[in-house]
């Protein structure tokens, strides 16, 4: 059974169709990468956060055995669905533990319980010392961390990154990358990944579904997906670069 299954969703916003009859499945303890411009749509739908069409005849999302549709975001999450912002959003006047501990409260109620979590997932993202910084005096780099920071609070089996690496230099995207990696070998998490820099895609994911013009044209490793002609045609021109 795959902790997540997307079957036969589509989604419009005004004329433009964003996705159209997406399936895939995301095994626990994958990393499934794919590209922003035309996932970001179905992670909103992942969460709740946008709802399936009213209409779109056998459209379900079914994360951990239970049927998404219609849920709210705040449910999703205590389902252990997280999810992490390309814009990051702190609370910019409370500090770092404080905003970790917000999204601890979410499981555990105690004052001291939801500090002694979010102490201990600030240590696991490397911001342990930065825990009374106010979050907006934080680098955009720590901010990304804070962010990761917020979606382990929650204690998520899948979390959903979207550009976790926009805007990082080289090396800050390099440590993420360490980041995530050390997160889902050691700690058996599982991520849904979409990324603009191919690159990156294919430095993390263990599988990449692809979609052009909100269609999935591939799916499969790395290797496979930079070999495969439909995906040299539409993002990489006549001769790949990644082979």
């Amino acid at each position: 059974m795959p902790l997540l299954s997307v079957d036969n969703v589509s989604k419009m916003f005004g004329g433009l169709v964003a996705i159209r009859n997406l399936s895939f499945e995301v095994e626990r303890g994958e990393i499934v990468g794919s590209d922003r411009t035309e996932r970001r749509r179905q992670d909103d739908d992942v969460r709740g956060d946008q709802r399936v069409p009213a209409g779109h005849r056998g459209a379900r999302v079914v994360f951990k055995d239970v049927d998404l549709g219609g849920r709210r975001p705040y449910e999703t999450a205590r389902l252990g669905l997280g999810r992490t912002f390309q814009i990051t959003q702190p609370f910019p006047r409370f500090t770092v533990l404080e905003n970790v501990m917000v999204a601890a409260f979410m499981n555990n109620r105690a004052r001291s319980v939801a500090e002694a979590t979010a102490r201990r997932v600030l240590s696991r993202v490397g911001m342990a010392a930065k825990a009374d910084f106010l979050a907006k005096n934080l680098t955009l780099a720590d901010n990304k961390r804070l962010e990761i920071g917020r979606a382990l609070a929650t204690e998520p089996d899948l979390i959903l990154l979207d550009e976790v690496m926009a805007g990082l230099t080289p090396v800050e995207a390099d440590d993420a990358i360490a980041l995530l990696l050390s997160l889902n070998r050691d700690d058996g998490l599982t991520f849904l990944v979409i990324e603009h820099v191919m690159p990156i895609i294919m430095s993390i994911s263990r599988r990449i579904v692809v979609l052009h013009h909100g269609e999935k044209i591939a799916e499969g490793t790395p290797d496979q997906v930079s070999r495969d002609p439909r995906v040299i045609e539409a993002y990489l021109g006549e001769e790949s670069v990644l082979g």
